[in-house]
């Protein structure tokens, strides 16, 4: 069985166009070079924001994290931020990969945003990606006052397991207790290893961009072990935290193909349980990572759905 005649009719033709790569230890690094050496040529121009490159310091007995930071030259200050992590199931990716929609966002909202250049695996296990993004949050949150960014409104913001990573950073800048969050905006994230062991899987969901297989190999590969035992710490996979008291108001969206369509309405679900606001939206016909067809109407329906949350989060008029 397939799902193709469930696709939005505008997504149809993508799935044509991306090779089927099957995920492994010994592809990987061949699959980063073919992504990092991609140009794009007709991408708009941002004359308003202004993009540097800082390393940070990282965590204790790590390298420094490098991050991307983008902040618009011509807003009245003190203005929010985001900071940034990019997906990639853990295994691939880089700040630049997301640099069109961080741009779009900076220019629409005025805000600062710092994109995070956090470790990948399998080279560097679960806490080491975390820990980074903590790390790039600490060192925003230490230079507010420099950036010219309101500490009261710092807003996490991932895609797939960048929006892991953002709901695990928001478990534990909470349980932490140094750093206070206005807003978490998780697009599609990957926040469950144990999808990759159910017994009874989603029929619909997982057959194009990250599938099954992707899914485990990713896991497998940010925690060292076979996903799905009794010992994964929510600060790997947020959705194996017990208490979800005390997040940050939420914001979560996922295709209605997508592999993790049934974690992410778990996750919102519990949210809400736990009395953390939270907007939960769903996209017929869409898979994971269908943002990459920019003209869509479900595409620009998502978009504009994650500018609203985030302007309404971060009192921007």
């Amino acid at each position: 069985m397939t799902t193709r005649p469930l696709v939005d009719p505008e997504l149809v033709a993508l799935l044509d166009q991306l090779p089927s790569i099957e995920l492994n230890e010994a592809i990987i690094k061949q699959v980063r070079t073919m992504t990092q050496t991609q140009r794009f040529s007709d991408l708009p121009s941002f004359p308003g924001i202004e993009v540097t490159e800082h390393f940070v310091p990282g965590p204790e007995g790590a390298p420094e994290v490098r991050v991307l930071l983008y902040q618009p030259t011509t807003e009245i200050r003190p203005v929010p931020a985001l900071l940034w992590m990019h997906g990639g199931g853990y295994v691939m990716g880089s700040p630049e990969q997301e640099d069109l929609m961080v741009k779009k966002v900076v220019s629409v909202l005025g805000c600062v945003a710092v994109s995070v250049g956090y470790r990948l695996a399998p080279e560097t296990h679960h806490p080491g990606p975390v820990e980074d993004c903590y790390a790039a949050l600490q060192w925003l949150h230490t230079h507010t006052s420099k950036l010219g960014v309101d500490p009261a409104r710092i807003a996490l913001v991932g895609s797939s397991a960048g929006g892991g990573l953002a709901a695990a950073l928001g478990l534990l800048a909470r349980d932490r207790g140094e750093i206070p969050l206005a807003f978490q905006l998780l697009i599609a994230p990957m926040l469950d290893d144990r999808t990759c062991i159910m017994a009874e899987p989603h029929p619909y969901t997982g057959e194009f961009i990250w599938t099954r297989e992707a899914n485990r190999f990713g896991w497998t590969s940010l925690l060292g072990q076979e996903p799905g035992g009794p010992d994964v710490s929510p600060y790997a996979a947020a959705a194996r935290a017990e208490d979800l008291e005390g997040l940050p108001p939420t914001f979560i969206n996922v295709g209605a193909l997508d592999l993790f369509l049934e974690e992410d309405l778990e996750f919102a679900r519990r949210l809400t349980r736990a009395g953390v606001p939270t907007e939960f939206h769903i996209y017929p016909g869409a898979y994971h990572g269908f943002r990459m067809v920019a003209d869509a109407q479900v595409t620009q329906i998502a978009a504009r759905d994650q500018l609203t949350a985030l302007k309404r989060a971060l009192r921007i008029q």
